[in-house]
């Protein structure tokens, strides 16, 4: 990676905003405050600086609904979120489901059970796909994976996965093992044996480069993936996934959908597989279902993989959390109760056309794709990208930048239809400065 004084390449804009450019300190520059400048030299001196994190862009103070607020009072929509705000930001009946939690019970060790963790995983196991009905839960996303990895490895006997080149799937060892963004990989050494990648998909055919692996490998324990790249917004064509699943059975390896950043709503169901009619052997879910207030996750599994009794699959010590499994519970509540599913379809359908009718007038957008609220535009070069995310930016509107050039857009499942024309407004005015 690059340091501050380095050039930047192309690992450098890949993933994230750039956050070591020019363009950023410019940004600083103009709309950060001396106090937060202060504030900011002292999250330097504190922290391990790490891409994409470090340095970081400003000092928040609150969150609520669609938008982050910052030291100086200043109000992002934030069209971002980490993938964990489907409910929004401290939604009020999460933030109470948490309060009574910590009154009642604030902690459970792993020897005992408590009734919000048994509920949450009974409703997880009702809404997800036939046959998911086993869960464990895990203190974020990564380590669900870990969880999902290490019973596929029981289940099957075997340790070779295949998972999607530029893929991310957590920033632990195995987890980059099995990921393949090389932003996380590069200069790390050897990482976990039998690792296979094949080239995100673009059409039903290309399964034959799964296909190809299995036949030659003969011992492939899981086949590793997003059914819908959240970053970039890529959904490969549903005969491609059932294809997968076909040839997954054949070759007795197990099939494990990542789907942390997209269950919950964020496609217009509660499960984006449910989009291809695909069940996974094993689903893998976390952000939103802490109601982006407590780190949770969870992996679902058949319950015929209850085959580890005597093994430490998570092991973790938040593994029932109450207070997870009260902000999961209330998060489940307020997507049924104020129909966000629907919300979701609906005005992702309607926001998907605006934008492509704002493709038409501007030369920079060379792609525009979505599904309920996730939705990507893609530009015609990194530097365009950058320059519309800081001038957004300083007009009150965040999001991601991914692959170099798509501006990933992710709102809360609950934003009003006012919020999202503002959004739009914003962005289309960038855009028509560039």
């Amino acid at each position: 990676m690059s340091s501050p004084e380095e050039p930047l390449g192309q690992a450098d804009r890949t993933e994230g905003d750039i956050n070591l450019s020019d363009r950023r300190r410019a940004w600083q520059q103009d709309n950060v405050d001396d106090a937060t400048r202060e504030t900011l030299a002292r999250d330097s001196a504190a922290f391990l600086h790490q891409s994409l994190s470090t340095p970081c862009l400003t000092e928040l103070t609150g969150c609520n609904g669609v938008y982050l607020i910052d030291a100086s009072g200043r109000r992002y929509m934030d069209f971002h979120g980490n993938s964990l705000h489907q409910v929004g930001h401290a939604h009020p009946l999460v933030i109470e489901a948490v309060k009574r939690q910590l009154d009642d019970l604030a902690f459970c060790p792993r020897r005992f059970t408590n009734q919000s963790a048994i509920t949450l995983a009974e409703r997880l196991a009702e809404l997800a796909p036939e046959n998911l009905t086993k869960v464990l839960f895990a203190p974020g996303g990564t380590a669900a994976i870990g969880i999902a990895m290490k019973l596929a490895r029981y289940a099957t006997g075997r340790h070779k996965t295949i998972s999607m080149l530029d893929s991310f799937h957590g920033a632990s060892l195995d987890a980059i093992s099995i990921g393949g963004e090389e932003l996380f990989r590069d200069g790390l050494g050897p990482l976990l044996p039998g690792c296979f990648h094949v080239a995100w998909p673009s059409a039903e055919a290309e399964a034959e480069a799964i296909e190809r692996i299995l036949v030659d490998e003969g011992d492939i324990g899981a086949v590793i993936a997003e059914p819908m790249r959240c970053t970039t917004i890529d959904r490969p064509p549903d005969a491609y996934w059932r294809r997968v699943r076909e040839l997954c059975d054949q070759h007795a390896a197990l099939l494990v959908f990542d789907e942390i950043p997209l269950a919950l709503g964020r496609t217009g169901r509660m499960f984006c597989c449910e989009h291809s009619g695909v069940t996974p052997d094993i689903l893998v879910l976390g952000k939103g279902l802490g109601g982006g207030v407590m780190p949770m996750a969870a992996a679902i599994a058949r319950a015929d993989l209850d085959i580890a009794p005597h093994r430490a699959l998570g092991h973790y010590t938040h593994e029932k959390s109450p207070l997870g499994a009260a902000a999961g519970l209330a998060t489940l509540d307020v997507i049924e109760s104020e129909n966000l599913l629907e919300r979701s379809r609906e005005l992702g359908a309607e926001t998907l056309e605006r934008l492509r009718e704002m493709q038409q007038r501007h030369d920079a957008v060379i792609g525009v794709r979505g599904l309920g609220l996730a939705m990507g535009v893609e530009l015609d070069c990194a530097d365009d990208a950058e320059r519309v995310l800081y001038d957004c930016l300083a007009n009150g509107l965040s999001f991601k930048v991914s692959a170099g050039t798509v501006l990933t857009l992710t709102p809360p499942l609950t934003i009003t239809n006012e919020q999202m024309a503002e959004a739009i407004a914003i962005l289309d005015a960038a855009l028509g400065r560039l």
